[in-house]
């Protein structure tokens, strides 16, 4: 059994650049490497789900014409991110000129904005020794994860979270090609968890589909574990009524009962803070410390201590 009889996102994503939706800017400016021939080296910059592999992955199979055997390679740099295999195998295979009408290769290397100084140093300079027999194509969801010497070596292509309505169109072509029955409310579901993210769009439709024929508002939630505002709301009330320890009750829950993200809480967090009527002074102090901890999560710190945090801000008068 092949991955894609597995994976509905690998099963169906795009093929050829023709097949891509909601970029069409970017499509056109890369059928125009396409048609000439000749394609510079690219930095693809957006949040996941939003293409980038899809688009390179096209990209090369538009220009060989499928045939694309020996003529590239794909990499996740978050994987392979040290120097020695920049200097191995990204090397070994840069330097090889192909016996193909086109005069170059493409490597792919994903998440390259995961890879060390050093190997970013060491990429630069294979780019410049190799640039004439072969082209990269570098992914990354943060641009400043990339040096500067490799940036401007790169045309930059921007992706943006795909809108609401090509994330529905999306699942829904997915669901129908498989012979799956839906209802309004759980697309609804499916496309506000997404957040313009088409491949965590149509894995939370595999999921909560299960062996089922029919997905469900139910089934989605049992599967993206929906975080109600008032659970937040309540939270932040009790916080800002000095009960810190009933506070913290209700976070634990959230994490560990409900099993929810602690990017989502902290998202709600912030949305919650803009409309709850407290000093504005003290607003902005909490949100300073939320948005120190959105960060702290994010580089791997401990979810539950750093939202503590936040709700301690609001349990006591912060000071700078």
């Amino acid at each position: 059994m092949s991955i894609s009889d597995l994976l509905w996102v690998e099963k169906y994503r795009p093929k050829t650049l023709d097949e891509i939706i909601d970029r069409e800017e970017i499509v056109t400016r890369l059928k125009a490497f396409v048609k000439t021939g000749n394609v510079p080296n690219m930095l693809f910059v957006g949040p996941p789900g939003t293409g980038k592999t899809t688009a390179a992955l096209a990209l090369v199979n538009d220009l060989y014409q499928g045939s694309t055997a020996g003529k590239f390679m794909e990499l996740n740099a978050s994987d392979e991110r040290g120097i020695n295999t920049i200097r191995e195998v990204v090397k070994d295979f840069a330097r090889s000129r192909p016996s193909t009408e086109i005069p170059f290769k493409i490597l792919i290397l994903d998440e390259s904005d995961n890879m060390t100084q050093d190997a970013q140093q060491a990429l630069r300079r294979i780019m410049e020794r190799y640039a004439s027999v072969t082209r990269f194509i570098l992914l990354a969801n943060y641009q400043w994860g990339i040096i500067e010497p490799i940036q401007s070596r790169c045309a930059v292509f921007r992706f943006p979270p795909l809108s609401p309505t090509y994330i529905r169109e999306g699942v829904i072509r997915v669901l129908e090609r498989e012979g799956i029955s839906w209802t309004e409310e759980a697309i609804d579901e499916i496309v506000k968890a997404a957040r313009g993210d088409m491949r965590k769009a149509i894995n939370i439709a595999q999921s909560a589909v299960g062996g089922l024929k029919k997905i469900t508002e139910e089934s989605v939630r049992q599967v993206v574990g929906i975080l109600h505002p008032k659970e937040v709301e309540e939270m932040i009330m009790e916080a800002l009524k000095g009960n810190f320890n009933s506070a913290r009750k209700k976070l634990s829950k959230l994490l560990y009962d409900n099993g929810l993200s602690a990017n989502d809480i902290l998202r709600e967090m912030n949305s919650e803070l803009m409309s709850i009527e407290m000093d504005d002074k003290k607003r902005f102090q909490v949100v300073n410390i939320l948005g120190e901890a959105n960060f702290r999560v994010a580089m791997g710190a401990d979810a539950e201590i750093q939202i503590s945090t936040v709700l301690a801000a609001l349990a006591a008068d912060v000071q700078k």
